[in-house]
């Protein structure tokens, strides 16, 4: 993929969610390339969540590992795997029929786009807190709504209510599985939940 393609489908994800849902499942990318994009992704998020403790002051909220690249990076894969494993699981009940290559592939996509947000933060954040502040809480709200889509689409459950449905018990099942397991390791999760 070509850089002006990458910003041409990161366009189209926002404006039609659903064709790029369409566009990226229909690739049917093996597993190796799917491992390989993952740890892309994870390697650039990470990079680019440093640099913006670095032109940004960081908030108290953040627990003190996170200040690590190596420890955010990991909690971060562990987050994000969990993640694909909850929408994928958490769809069956429902009707869903995705799996976890194709979910996969939907959450590695946007945790691409989440490498953009990134850095408009890090460009943003010494000038303006609130303007940082701003981009990040509209991609949240963006984020949630092509994704919701996303899964329509992948799980095939025809209602965007209910691919909320699963989003929903997908993220809180997730959250109380990792902070259980985060917590019996000693770990501080400020920051994580929210950044994914």
């Amino acid at each position: 993929m070509t850089v002006p393609g990458f910003f041409r489908l990161a366009l189209n994800t926002v404006t039609a969610p659903r064709d790029v849902a369409r566009l990226l499942l229909s690739m049917s990318l093996p597993s190796q390339v799917l491992w390989l994009a993952f740890a892309l992704v994870i390697v650039l998020n990470t990079l680019m969540f440093s640099l913006s403790l670095l032109t940004t002051p960081p908030s108290d909220a953040l627990g003190p590992l996170l200040g690590s690249p190596i420890v955010f990076g990991v909690m971060l894969a562990v987050s994000v795997a969990a993640l694909i494993f909850a929408v994928t699981v958490c769809g069956r009940p429902l009707g869903g029929r995705a799996t976890y290559g194709q979910v996969a592939i939907l959450v590695i996509w946007l945790q691409a786009l989440r490498v953009l947000v990134q850095a408009a933060v890090v460009v943003l954040g010494p000038v303006s807190l609130f303007l940082s502040g701003v981009v990040i809480s509209a991609a949240s709200v963006l984020g949630i709504w092509i994704f919701v889509n996303f899964i329509d689409v992948a799980h095939e459950v025809g209602s965007l209510l209910k691919a909320g449905l699963i989003l929903l018990l997908a993220v809180v099942g997730m959250m109380l599985g990792l902070s259980l397991i985060f917590s019996l390791l000693g770990v501080q999760t400020g920051g994580i939940p929210g950044y994914v």
